[in-house]
């Protein structure tokens, strides 16, 4: 009996050390998927629809790029296409909306718009500027006060 309690013991250890090894297997394959999807699908999808919006409020007279490099301004837009100017000589060429992948007009904005946000810094930051400029004209007041040395 003895031998029988043995391997008993041994199969039910193993059927337990199997299970446990399948359980954690599947637990970190979860894992790895929500990894990959907040890394790579989510932030694609943000920029699919970010793409989608700048297509869709596209204007007349906005200068767009197109997927394949060409530059032009917008001066008619349709149900699925859009035509756009480009070039010296004025060449009108009709392209698919998808094919627009950069508003310059929107990108230049939104830049526009980020530098004000920053010029109009908090209070914080103005007395930061205010002990900066003291000690800049404390700075300069002691280089005006050494003589000039001439070479």
């Amino acid at each position: 009996m003895s031998t029988t309690a043995l391997i008993t013991l041994l199969t039910s250890d193993t059927s337990t050390t199997t299970a446990t090894m399948g359980w954690s297997s599947i637990i970190w394959m979860v894992v790895i998927l929500v990894a990959f999807y907040f890394i790579l699908i989510r932030p694609q999808r943000k920029k699919d629809k970010q793409d989608a919006e700048m297509r869709k409020n596209l204007q007349l007279g906005d200068e767009v790029v197109t997927a394949g490099g060409i530059v032009g301004i917008i001066c008619k837009i349709e149900e699925e296409t859009v035509v756009i100017e480009t070039g010296g000589d004025r060449s009108r060429l009709r392209v698919r909306r998808w094919a627009i992948s950069q508003n310059l007009d929107a990108e230049k904005e939104a830049a526009a718009q980020k530098n004000a946000a920053k010029s109009a810094s908090p209070a914080k930051d103005k007395k930061k500027g205010k002990k900066s400029d003291k000690q800049d004209d404390s700075k300069s007041e002691s280089t005006a006060s050494e003589p000039e040395t001439k070479k």
